[in-house]
């Protein structure tokens, strides 16, 4: 089992950036593939990005389009997610969840543990 929680969430005007960060407690944290998701008021929980164990394998939703880098550091348990060129849009709250697999995925009920959120908000 593996708990985890987020922070890095703020304000920030459009254009701006933030890096999230995903810190995880528990064993064998380096077997979990580790995803960010978001939902925004009245809108379905939306797949964001995607590491796999070791940091190699990355995967990224569409709206995405080369904005966010996710990264992990097994050492210190954490998972970040430097966003970049924020925009109004993005506004939601970001979660960090675990999926106890190799392989990645964009589906969040693949995903067995999840944190709490962080809100993000992005200013016009």
């Amino acid at each position: 089992q593996v708990q985890l929680v987020e922070s890095g969430g703020g304000l920030v005007q459009a254009g701006g950036s933030l890096r999230l960060s995903c810190a995880a407690s528990g064993r064998s944290f380096s077997t979990y593939v580790i995803g960010w998701f978001r939902q925004a008021p009245g809108k379905e929980r939306e797949f964001v990005a995607a590491v796999s164990w070791a940091g190699a394998n990355t995967d990224y939703g569409d709206f995405v389009k080369g904005r966010f880098i996710i990264s992990r550091d097994n050492d210190k348990n954490t998972v970040s997610l430097q966003m970049n060129s924020l925009q109004p849009e993005d506004t939601a709250v970001y979660y960090c969840a675990a999926r106890g697999t190799y392989t990645l995925s964009r589906v969040a009920r693949d995903f067995d543990y999840w944190g709490q959120g962080t809100q993000v908000r992005v200013s016009s």
